[in-house]
């Protein structure tokens, strides 16, 4: 193979996503070197402890504790950041992209915070920025967008972008079991992580939604201008009035753009999905994004959104690509580039344009005349009762009512959810819960 063009690799991080790359390319290498026409040669790892023991073996030689170094190295033409966090991270995707290198990165936190500054810095030094599995793992839903949907604007793009969140929402659902409970267990299997926040409270998500939202329309959404919802306030309860209703429930990212106004909104919440969805029937780890393309129509993807392996072959699809640019100049022509922008320049939704259907429980005093005192207060805002479910609630004295609404806006619902919750009658926080009448 000395004819070929050797592409020098080095890893800035060495954990569950690093070994399983360094695995896999060493597994399979003799194979991609022969269809990309290119020498893979693996050569650093950036890690924090040399000494520590690590599943996959790597010679000491190649090991060094300064990622900046490889960062630095003019010998190594790509980096894979795959440490996580948006502070190192940043200095090293910027370093290397400075000197004209190519840089993987997985890491949906820092393009998130920091995307813009870093496709600057690829436009202006000659440099590419490579990100397929920093969103959905195995998922190839990053040159879905970019490559095979071009043709499309899209109205809609949403789905399932959290492995963690869609397992205890799973297991809540199946074994009728309590939230901190269904959480615990997630922890001792691993599908947790010890400070589970980022996850299950929607952040995780959102970093993700951001990155979905910039390819597909051009604009930088920060997560503090999103509705970003987790799923720690849900109960087995809504999961038996969700069945009642026809629906099931999921932690959603949904990014929709209405073309007429260009208006964008970005939001993660757990959604009451149509039983007969595809996407509410999808259990466990895995995840599922749906897009519809104004073009194309609706297109569905699911797969292994986390893990070693899952993202793993996204980082290695991303180094494919890498390779092929560098040998032809080809290959990877959109990523590391912008977008056109959305024509006309997105704005951001008002809250009075994000509009659908919406499910409220409330905890009420089980006396008379609570329920038209909630009707009278949504009647105010203009919100339309659809339908009401009334049971015992597990305090004594109390009653669980379950309202589902009309279509209505953020904006008045929100009113509304603050005015209920200062009646005298209403005994805890109400519960929100979009209603996603997606059409697919």
């Amino acid at each position: 193979m000395s004819e070929f063009l050797t592409l020098n690799i080095g890893l800035c991080g060495f954990g569950t996503v690093g070994q399983g790359v360094w695995k896999h390319l060493s597994a399979n290498r003799a194979e991609l070197e022969s269809r990309l026409g290119v020498k893979l040669n693996l050569a650093r790892a950036a890690v924090r402890d040399p000494g520590k023991h690590r599943t996959v073996k790597i010679p000491r030689s190649k090991l060094t504790t300064d990622p900046l170094a490889i960062a630095n190295d003019p010998s190594i033409q790509l980096v894979c950041e795959l440490m996580g966090g948006t502070t190192l991270a940043r200095q090293v995707t910027l370093a290397a992209l400075r000197q004209g290198k190519i840089v993987v990165s997985a890491n949906k936190a820092l393009i998130c915070a920091h995307g813009r500054e870093i496709i600057a810095a690829a436009q202006e030094h000659g440099g590419h920025f490579f990100f397929e599995a920093s969103v959905a793992g195995g998922i190839p839903i990053i040159k879905a967008l970019r490559e095979g949907l071009v043709a499309n604007r899209f109205p809609r793009i949403y789905g399932i972008l959290n492995g963690t969140c869609n397992y205890i929402l799973t297991q809540m659902e199946e074994q009728d079991a309590p939230y901190a409970e269904v959480l615990a267990e997630a922890k001792r299997l691993g599908y947790a992580e010890a400070d589970e926040a980022l996850d299950v409270d929607g952040w995780d998500t959102a970093h993700k939604a951001s990155v979905l939202a910039w390819l597909a329309h051009g604009m930088w959404v920060k997560t503090d201008q999103m509705i970003v919802e987790g799923i720690s306030g849900i109960t087995p309860a809504d999961f038996k009035n969700a069945a009642t209703l026809g629906f099931g429930i999921k932690l959603l990212a949904v990014i929709t753009r209405d073309l007429a106004k260009n208006e964008l909104c970005v939001r993660v919440h757990p959604t009451l999905l149509p039983a007969g969805n595809v996407i509410a029937n999808v259990s466990g780890v895995f995840n599922a994004i749906s897009v519809t393309g104004d073009v194309v129509g609706t297109t569905l993807y699911s797969g292994r959104g986390a893990g070693q392996d899952a993202t793993a072959s996204a980082v290695i699809s991303d180094i494919a690509d890498a390779a092929a640019l560098l040998k032809h100049g080809k290959g990877a022509h959109l990523i590391g580039e912008a977008p056109t922008p959305a024509r006309g320049g997105c704005k951001l939704a008002p809250p009075e344009s994000i509009r659908c259907r919406y499910y409220v429980r409330l905890t009420v005093k089980d006396q008379p005349g609570v329920l038209a005192r909630v009707a009278s207060v949504m009647a105010r805002h203009l919100v339309s009762i659809a339908s009401v479910i009334q049971s015992p609630a597990e305090r004594a004295g109390a009653a669980s009512l379950v309202l589902t609404t009309h279509e209505s806006n953020e904006r008045a619902m929100l009113a509304t959810l603050k005015q209920l919750a200062g009646l005298g009658s209403v005994l805890d926080r109400p519960l929100l819960l979009r209603i996603g009448d997606f059409g697919d």
